[in-house]
């Protein structure tokens, strides 16, 4: 009796010891192979600062495909490591169509910015139809933010869009708890004065920009009567957007835009080398000349490492548009025609920046050349292999959509073509060993490190206005019905030349999940169900019957 004690003790005392240990010491150990439950630093860092309780309200619950079960389990599983280093972080799956009326629930989550999607569900042929809701909203105190959980991919199947979700998952939830739970620090400064586009067409994007960082105007008007004070001001800020200007810089205004590059501001340009725009096609003749526009920027880009030239990009890999092709009744019919002028570009590199991205819509880009020089220079976007330059001036028609264009023409260029370049050091500045503009004490001829994104299109920031004139999302095309990954894209380059914690960088993050095929699925569907169900129920029975032979053997005597 004494030594069953003593045991128990013993027993007791070491799981006490375990428990007082395992409190001190906190281990979770991830044993996939791509290490997808693995949180990174920066999203461990991130959930330090949530100290009061943060509520995630995941609406990915109700009858759907396996597809997006497989996604729910997902997201499930990466909310619980959330939790497991947290116990702040609280989080509930919840079905929006389980109470109340479908139809205003539905019209609830649009007036949120909550677009549901409508899935098929196949069982051996036979067709329902689901409405799924793939988002959540994660809330903290009184600010809120919604987590798009699926990733919209043209062309591709919802399994396709369901590991590509996934492996935007902890970004996704990451960059959520970071909005919600840090308080804004950064400056974003809009340039002004030299034609910029209207604040109405970008107003998605500044929207966006509005959650985690702070946004203001700033106008270079203010550098005729004062060029010093100018530049003391925009020094105040931590990125400078300038986008699609279209009148011609002074060599003062580029004095201050240069100081604030050599001092470390970081800049985004969004460059139109040649003036044309699609609304200037709507027209009786259909066409317009597109010709160069002088912005007096090419000693800046020259000097910085690049050049943009004014040539137009004609890609076979294009978006497409809508043009009125008749009546039926007394409704226009519109056709999708393929736009050669508006390539439709597919990110192809590993960088954070456009990794896991789908096509970025372009309208009217310019080819940029790289240079020579100490700037490290990352190529970020391409067209296609089937694009070529135009030069200008040139005649654009609208009747080039019934042309049959010659891929061997396309073939003959080396294509892939830049638009968009990332480029990181420190900059020499464009006045180096000249005269000066206007005197300036403070003028630097070499900088601190800092980064730029030249893109060589300024529509690749415009929105679309709807018949009362609102901004729609970024991105979404309303002539096509087509929604493309601009936004995710313009937001991507802010948060990496903004990014302190490294937070873009879970956007590298690769994961494998293995997908069923469907066909073999449903040509072994009969065996499969054998295997899974029948054969547990056979083996359990001939235990049963073994069992009770055994039993009755044993003391039937």
């Amino acid at each position: 009796m004494k030594a069953n004690l003593k045991n128990l003790l013993t027993i007791i005392g070491i799981l006490v010891v375990i428990n007082v240990i395992s409190h001190f010491f906190f281990k979770r150990i991830d044993l996939t192979a791509d290490q997808r439950y693995t949180l990174s630093e920066t999203s461990l860092n991130i959930i330090k600062e949530v100290k009061e309780p943060l509520y995630v309200d995941v609406f990915l619950e109700g009858n759907f495909p396996g597809e997006f079960k497989k996604l729910q389990t997902e997201t499930r599983q990466l909310l619980e490591e959330f939790k497991a280093y947290n116990s702040n972080i609280v989080f509930d799956f919840v079905n929006p169509l389980e109470d109340g009326d479908e139809t205003e629930t539905m019209q609830q989550f649009l007036d949120r910015g909550l677009t549901p999607i409508n899935v098929t569900l196949d069982d051996k042929g036979k067709q329902t139809q689901e409405v799924v809701f793939p988002w959540a909203v994660v809330t903290y105190g009184n600010k809120s933010t919604k987590v798009p959980l699926l990733k919209n991919m043209m062309g591709a199947s919802t399994a396709e869009k369901v590991v590509s979700s996934v492996q935007h998952l902890e970004y996704a939830f990451a960059n959520a708890f970071n909005t919600v739970a840090k308080s804004k620090e950064k400056k974003v400064a809009i340039i002004k004065g030299n034609g910029e586009m209207h604040e109405l067409l970008i107003a998605d994007f500044l929207k966006s920009v509005r959650e985690n960082y702070y946004i203001g105007p700033f106008t270079l008007d203010s550098v005729a009567t004062s060029p010093q004070n100018t530049i003391k001001a925009l020094k105040k800020y931590d990125l400078a957007i300038i986008a699609k200007p279209t009148e011609t810089f002074t060599d003062e205004e580029k004095q201050v835009l240069d100081q604030f590059i050599i001092n470390g501001g970081k800049t985004m340009w969004l460059i139109d080398q040649v003036t044309m725009e699609m609304d200037s096609l709507y027209t009786e003749t259909g066409s317009n000349l597109a010709y160069p526009r002088d912005l007096n920027l090419n000693d800046m880009f020259f000097k910085y490492g690049i050049r943009i030239k004014p040539d137009l990009i004609k890609d076979l890999q294009a978006s497409p548009i809508a043009l009125a092709t008749g009546k039926q009744g007394s409704a226009t019919q519109y056709t999708q025609f393929p736009w050669l002028y508006s390539p439709a570009i597919f990110p192809e590199i590993k960088n954070p920046i456009v990794s896991n991205l789908d096509m970025i819509k372009f309208e009217f880009a310019n080819p940029i050349e790289l240079l020579k020089n100490d700037i490290k220079k990352t190529v970020l976007l391409t067209s296609s292999k089937y694009s070529k330059p135009v030069g200008t001036p040139i005649e654009v028609s609208l009747n080039m959509v019934g042309e049959q264009p010659d891929p061997k023409e396309f073939a003959q260029n080396t294509g892939y073509i830049p638009t968009a370049v990332l480029l990181e050091g420190k900059f020499n500045s464009v006045y180096q060993n000249r005269v000066l503009p206007f005197e300036d004490k403070t003028f630097s001829a070499t900088g601190k490190s800092t980064k730029m994104i030249v893109i060589s299109d300024g529509d690749v920031v415009k929105n679309q206005l709807d018949k009362n004139y609102q901004p729609l999302e970024l991105g979404y095309d309303k002539w096509t019905n087509k929604l493309y990954a601009n936004k995710e894209f313009m937001m991507n380059c802010i948060n990496y030349l903004l990014d302190d914690n490294g937070l873009i960088n879970i956007r590298s993050k690769e994961v494998d999940l293995p997908l069923l095929d469907q066909e073999k699925v449903y040509e072994n569907y009969t065996q499969s169900q054998i295997i899974t169900v029948g054969l547990p129920i056979v083996i359990l029975s001939l235990f049963g019957i073994a069992f009770t032979f055994l039993r009755k053997r044993k003391y039937g005597k």
